[in-house]
């Protein structure tokens, strides 16, 4: 099962969070003495809900207690942010040791503030070298500079899931690597009904589920930040590049109000009532999870998966993809941080416990042993997946002060691109760089 909840709105996310910084700075390190071989209790709170979600949860805790018969581990699922916000700001007995989010762009404020503690004098005790247990784009996204203060619990990546009946019927023999090739391909696949669609070959516009800017942009190899720090939209050709080439595919698909007259007709992202499962439209940027979703819903057509096309001048890094993943670290505030670290290394870096809990949610390892392990349940439709993990070239957001306010900055652009709000797309990239440097310095 997908990890739905990391795809609430960012926006809640970041306003949650900046409420958690205040609250929290200053606390970073304030209580690592504890005997981690003494009786204790854990809380330990997550995000999932789903049954089969909370049962692999279960099992991992389960195996961690047998391994460590003096730590219990106390589990609270479902907590959004902001319930996480409002219990680290009250303290307490009953507030979290131990944390799992689904907000990776929230790490900068994370660590910035002080609300969780730095990993890395812990993953160094333990004689852990983190830069040969994870690949290092999750390192990334996980740490913000220098401060370690979560680390990666399972990873997503994302690339293209089709129809392979519908481009058998279309003639269509491979998946697009090229993003000219993509454009073809989409066009092929669409068949008009009057003024809506009997078939959309991809619905390209940013509202449409996992086709957001940062994924799409994430196939130019963009670089959001310069090396003092700046925001690097205007200077950075990857920005202007997508953007560009998702407004001509919008208007090559029919425009933008056609398209959302015709998105507005899809049903849920996590039922049956998908419209890559309802045949509405034939390739769709998903994560790992959607195959086997597809197949759950019982669709009647074989399923494919690639990475997502490369601009043509980026030919050669065909493969690559946007990563994120869920991130797991110590509340600041706990007097329990030594016996706390046990269970994060232990979720986070114990290949069995990794494997296992990969197997039973359907996303991507997290650790390089996990994503090489035999243990690992492998389909071929998952292996693309892998590969894009794998991938040299494979990217993330960067993590910064003001946790994912940039993005949503760079979010609301696009979205004014492809409505045909900001003609000149130069000067917008310019304007927004100068808006995004404004809030990270406030931030800081």
């Amino acid at each position: 099962m997908p990890r739905t909840r990391r795809l609430t709105a960012l926006a809640t996310a970041v306003a949650a969070l900046s409420v958690l910084a205040t609250a929290c700075t200053g606390q970073s390190g304030s209580a690592a003495a504890d005997d981690p071989d003494k009786e204790v209790t854990l809380n330990f709170w997550h995000g999932w809900s789903a049954p089969s979600e909370t049962k692999a949860i279960e099992e991992n805790i389960a195996r961690f207690e047998k391994a460590h018969p003096n730590i219990k581990v106390k589990v609270t699922g479902n907590m959004t942010d902001d319930k996480i916000n409002q219990a680290l700001r009250a303290g307490g007995d009953k507030a979290p040791d131990v944390v799992s989010s689904f907000t990776t762009d929230s790490v900068g404020k994370f660590c910035n503030s002080g609300a969780f503690a730095d990993l890395n004098p812990f993953l160094k005790k333990a004689g852990i070298d983190k830069a040969k247990v994870f690949p290092k784009t999750l390192l990334d996204y996980t740490q913000f500079n220098g401060n370690q203060c979560t680390l990666p619990l399972l990873n997503d990546a994302y690339g293209l899931v089709y129809n392979k009946d519908a481009f058998k019927a279309a003639g269509i023999t491979e998946p697009p690597k090229t993003w000219s090739q993509f454009v073809e391909v989409a066009q092929k696949l669409t068949k008009t009904d009057g003024d809506s669609y009997e078939q959309l070959g991809i619905m390209p516009t940013y509202h449409g589920y996992e086709t957001t800017p940062v994924r799409l942009a994430a196939q130019w190899s963009p670089r959001y930040f310069d090396a003092d720090g700046k925001s690097n939209l205007a200077k950075d050709p990857a920005f202007a590049g997508m953007l560009t080439a998702q407004k001509d595919l919008v208007a090559k698909l029919g425009g933008y109000e056609k398209l959302e007259k015709f998105r507005s007709t899809f049903g849920d992202e996590w039922s049956a009532e998908h419209p890559f499962h309802k045949g509405q439209v034939a390739m769709q940027i998903d994560g790992e999870w959607r195959a086997s979703m597809a197949k759950e819903a019982g669709v009647t057509f074989e399923i494919g998966t690639a990475p997502l096309p490369v601009p043509d001048d980026q030919a050669g890094d065909y493969g690559k993809g946007y990563l994120s993943g869920t991130i797991m670290g110590i509340a600041s505030g706990s007097k329990k941080q030594n016996a706390s670290w046990e269970l994060v290394k232990y979720m986070t870096t114990d290949t069995e416990a990794v494997v296992a809990f990969a197997n039973a949610i359907h996303n991507v390892p997290s650790t390089l042993a996990a994503l090489d392990s035999p243990d690992l349940q492998v389909t071929p439709e998952f292996k693309t997946f892998l590969d894009i993990a794998r991938h040299p070239k494979s990217n993330t957001t960067p993590a910064q002060a003001d946790g994912g306010t940039y993005q949503l900055t760079f979010q609301d652009l696009a979205y004014a691109v492809e409505k045909g709000d900001v003609a000149d797309i130069a000067a917008g990239l310019a304007k927004t760089g100068q808006q995004i440097d404004t809030d990270i310095a406030k931030a800081k």
